[in-house]
């Protein structure tokens, strides 16, 4: 498996916001057991960025579960104070080599998108007190815990991959339904 550091996402000249062009099927890979050693020198260089700024680093996403397929990039959560801070933390992560891809507000938290040096990887950046820090981490953490729904997850991205997309962003979107299915199931186990 390889990464393509200069993947068009990478380019420093693409502006921020633009969509990520699919124009086909998504690919997938079986998880690689290499991946969170490529999330921890990561992890190292982003600390080395930001010191103390950097509250919570985090292997998140489908490369960060073992055994479940994914697209052959690193997602990481990096928690700061005020993510909508961009002055407190963008130029040193930029001078480190991450390229600014997103600035948006999701669900009224800032959310920044950083593509990495490297390697493919996704740095998402939130407010150490936004809800999705905690909701990121525990899909994750029940998907490492529950081989069953992580299954069920891998079958319905097999079956959105085969599909045709235009951005990246709508296979994102289309895996929404399982996610919801899979977090109200958590959340009921862990009411009870």
């Amino acid at each position: 498996m390889s990464f393509d550091p200069h993947a068009p996402d990478a380019d420093p000249a693409k502006p921020v916001n633009t969509r990520t062009a699919v124009n086909g099927q998504v690919t997938l890979v079986e998880y690689d057991p290499a991946w969170p050693a490529m999330f921890q020198r990561q992890a190292d260089r982003i600390r080395g960025a930001l010191g103390e700024r950097a509250i919570m680093i985090e292997h998140m996403g489908s490369t960060a579960v073992p055994g479940l397929v994914a697209k052959p990039c690193i997602d990481i959560l990096l928690a700061v104070e005020d993510a909508a801070d961009d002055a407190a933390y963008v130029p040193d992560l930029e001078a480190a080599g991450y390229v600014l891809r997103i600035s948006e507000e999701y669900d009224g938290h800032a959310h920044r998108v950083f593509k990495g040096p490297n390697i493919n990887l996704n740095l998402h950046v939130w407010s150490a007190e936004s809800a999705e820090v905690d909701r990121h981490l525990t899909f994750r953490d029940w998907l490492r815990d529950h081989p069953d729904d992580r299954d069920r997850y891998a079958s319905a991205k097999r079956e959105l991959a085969g599909r045709n997309w235009t951005y990246m962003q709508e296979y994102a979107d289309a895996k929404d339904e399982v996610v919801r299915e899979i977090t109200a199931w958590m959340e009921r186990a862990t009411r009870s």
